[in-house]
């Protein structure tokens, strides 16, 4: 960014579940129809000074792809964030990444934040500028912008989360006294 090197940031295992869920639900969706959908690794081109990497990018149908190989330089149609729990790397997806995704043309960013259980999707408008199009914290999101056919399903994502949040048997290294031995 800006000619220096930022530091990524350290995504944990939340974080990793919930954007391997998004990277399912997105792709159950878009390769059906002809679309694509990336992962974090997929490099994104803002300008000739900043770069992007979102936890995960949708290409449409109907819009141009990028090469197949090298760095992206065609906008996809949607990004996706999932926020981290350090107050830097919230301000960055919340912040500092929406100028930027939306002088690159991206049309919808997602932010999905499993803190807050939310999902906020901007939209971006001819003003150049995103507008908040749809958010939710729970129930299903029968209707998501720019995705006809998509139904998210925010109580499996979450529910996801809790079962990891759950202690597990034996999770502190001891025998669960009512499991069998193996």
């Amino acid at each position: 960014m800006d000619g220096r090197l930022e530091e990524e940031e350290a995504p944990d295992f939340v974080h990793e579940v919930l954007v391997a869920l998004l990277i399912r639900a997105l792709g159950n969706w878009a390769f059906p129809a002809g679309g694509f959908v990336t992962a974090s690794e997929a490099k994104l081109v803002i300008d000739r000074r900043h770069g992007r990497k979102p936890d995960a990018c949708v290409f449409l149908p109907d819009q141009p792809l990028p090469p197949r190989r090298g760095p992206i330089t065609t906008a996809p149609a949607i990004a996706v964030e999932v926020v981290s729990p350090s107050p830097r790397d919230g301000r960055r997806d919340r912040l500092e990444k929406v100028a930027g995704y939306a002088a690159f043309g991206i049309r919808y960013y997602w932010i999905v934040d499993p803190e807050l259980r939310s999902l906020e999707i901007l939209e971006l408008g001819t003003d150049g500028r995103y507008a908040h199009a749809a958010g939710a914290t729970g129930g299903t999101l029968e209707s998501v912008p720019g995705c006809p056919g998509l139904a998210l399903d925010l109580e499996a994502l979450w529910s996801a989360i809790d079962r990891l949040e759950t202690p597990q048997p034996g999770a502190d290294g001891e025998a669960d006294a009512e499991a069998p031995p193996r």
